[in-house]
């Protein structure tokens, strides 16, 4: 069994499968898809990369379906298990990297007036979506995912937010600055 350097992938895809007891790569992929991608993106070869790593790590077994499309069904291993379990109450904090590009934009020299309302377009419908979502799950989602269709809620109230204070400032001149050029 090898030492892995885990990383928040490595937990997403033990995650997942947990929840779900046993998944194939391509099980996993779309379960990601479907439920953290809006706010933990993972490319679809890096899920079957961290699968390949994980099972060489001994924290997931596979079964190989005989003939056919040779399918694997993964599962956590006690192993597996309990790094999914120390990750999960380790409070450790990581500071969030946004990435959004309107915002570098910004900070390159895009015109706010140009930026402004395709953003506050795009956050608007984010944010109707995640109201609607919370809407429609209701009670049928644990408290943590809940609590995480909440951060996006709010992200999202955040960033329509911001956009309408820069739409505000409209042709407020600019200061002279040293800053990047």
């Amino acid at each position: 069994m090898a030492d892995p350097q885990l990383t928040t992938s490595s937990y997403l895809v033990l995650g997942i499968i947990d929840s779900l007891g046993a998944a194939s790569p391509y099980d996993v992929k779309v379960e990601a898809a479907r439920t953290v991608a809006p706010f933990w993106a993972i490319p679809h070869a890096q899920v079957y990369a961290q699968c390949d790593r994980l099972v060489a790590a001994g924290l997931l077994s596979e079964d190989r379906q005989e003939g056919g499309r040779n399918r694997r069904s993964l599962r956590l291993t006690a192993a597996g298990r309990k790094a999914l379990a120390a990750w999960l109450a380790d409070p450790e904090f990581v500071p969030v990297e946004a990435r959004e590009r309107g915002i570098l934009k910004l900070w390159f020299g895009g015109r706010p007036e140009v930026l402004a309302p395709e953003q506050l377009d795009a956050h608007r419908r984010t944010l109707a979506q995640y109201e609607q979502l919370a809407d429609s799950v209701g009670e049928l989602i644990s408290r943590g995912q809940r609590e995480a269709l909440e951060f996006g809620i709010r992200y999202e109230r955040m960033m329509v937010d911001f956009w309408q204070w820069v739409r505000s400032r409209g042709d407020e001149p600019e200061p002279d600055a040293a800053g990047p050029h």
